[in-house]
């Protein structure tokens, strides 16, 4: 009688083994959906960030370079704060960031190695960029005020190539033969403007102040693609970490020490004794003038928002690219608000650059594409068989 019942109860256990395998295997596809459906709206809310930090670059570049145009054009004549209008509003981000903070310590972090860096590497980091970011704004306010502009823009749109060049050899960046038919596009754009004669436009600028303004742009435009370079290094080798509170201490920091350095330029410069009489000299009034400065603060600092974030989401060249993007569009409008002629040079200028730009978006597209087919080839490997399985077909 027990060795019956034992077969029996074997056989029956080995029904429901055979019943559960059954279910497991009819069951398989479901997680891999789920895990397919998962990985699209991760996708999805990728390409959705990045969206957001791109609309924040193109928007608020255009309305501070065209504010930052404004100033100079109704009777603003500091330098130096023209420098200090692009750094001073980060003040705005604290309230923001501290009531942010608890949320964003719980979220899922990118590590990319456990050890943290020190204090001192970090002081280090932000000391140096920030510096570095100070001297780049004081260039690019020089350029504003001696240039067109229309020509300032698209004499910008160098700094790609410059970004280019610096992430080749501090980020390992592999020149495609897309990626060198924008940088040479880009290049040969701003190269253009160095033949455009400025004389006879609004500004009624003079050959050397136009010499001047160049040069101060276009070493502006280096200065601001070494910066993206080493702060897209600085993400990988030193901080380790990519989310939210890492980009909000790398803008507040640097902005900092930026806004220090400024300030200090600033008083030393002796500029500042004449700030009172600017204001009550400025041809649209003193309320024009106290806003046209704090909403060129504020948008500064949403295009640093979205600058960075376009650094760790994708990279400090595709950052820089979309900067580029609005080289198209600052002049046009500078043509309706300030009556800037566009000549045939600037013309060609404007298309080679978004030639240049739609270039290196297709060679993103590409890489994009083929990291998508990669993915799913990883996820949809085919189930090995196991011996006993085989020897039951």
């Amino acid at each position: 009688m027990g060795e019956p019942q034992e077969l029996q109860l074997g056989k029956i256990e080995a029904y429901g083994a055979k019943e559960t395998n059954s279910l497991e295997d009819n069951s398989f596809p479901v997680p891999m959906n789920q895990s397919s459906i998962t990985r699209k709206k991760k996708r999805y809310y990728r390409w959705f960030r990045i969206a957001l930090y791109a609309a924040l670059v193109l928007l608020c570049q255009t309305i501070a370079v065209l504010l930052g145009r404004l100033y100079y054009e109704k009777g603003g004549k500091s330098k130096w704060m023209g420098t200090l209008v692009q750094l001073v509003g980060f003040p705005i981000l604290l309230p923001y960031y501290f009531i942010s903070a608890p949320k964003i310590k719980n979220l899922p972090t990118n590590t990319i190695h456990p050890k943290q860096p020190s204090v001192s590497m970090l002081a280090f980091v932000y000391v140096s960029i920030g510096l570095l970011v100070a001297l780049d704004c004081y260039l690019y306010s020089v350029g504003l005020w001696y240039l067109p502009v229309s020509t300032y823009s698209l004499i910008c749109s160098s700094q790609l190539a410059f970004n280019a060049f610096f992430s080749y050899f501090l980020n390992s960046l592999k020149f495609t033969p897309y990626i060198v038919n924008s940088l040479v596009l880009l290049t040969i754009s701003s190269t253009l403007l160095v033949f455009q004669n400025e004389s006879s436009d609004s500004t009624q600028i003079s050959k050397r102040k136009y010499v001047v303004g160049f040069i101060c742009t276009v070493a502006a435009s280096a200065g601001y693609g070494l910066v993206l370079s080493l702060t897209q290094l600085a993400f990988r080798k030193v901080m380790k970490r990519e989310n939210f509170k890492v980009v909000m201490d790398m803008i507040i920091y640097q902005s900092l020490v930026a806004t220090c350095a400024t300030l200090v330029g600033l008083f030393a410069s002796g500029e500042w004794n004449g700030l009172r009489k600017e204001m009550e000299e400025y041809e649209m009034g003193k309320a024009s003038y106290v806003l046209n400065l704090t909403f060129t603060a504020i948008t500064w600092q949403l295009f640093a928002i979205g600058c960075v974030g376009l650094i760790f989401e994708v990279s400090s060249l595709f950052s820089n690219a979309i900067s580029v993007l609005g080289t198209p569009i600052v002049p046009i409008l500078a043509v309706i608000f300030f009556q800037d002629k566009m000549h045939g040079i600037k013309a060609i200028s404007m298309v080679l650059g978004v030639w240049g730009f739609t270039s290196y978006v297709y060679q993103q597209y590409l890489d994009d594409s083929k990291s998508e087919t990669e993915n799913r080839n990883t996820h949809h490997v085919p189930k090995v068989s196991s011996p006993l399985e085989e020897g039951k077909r």
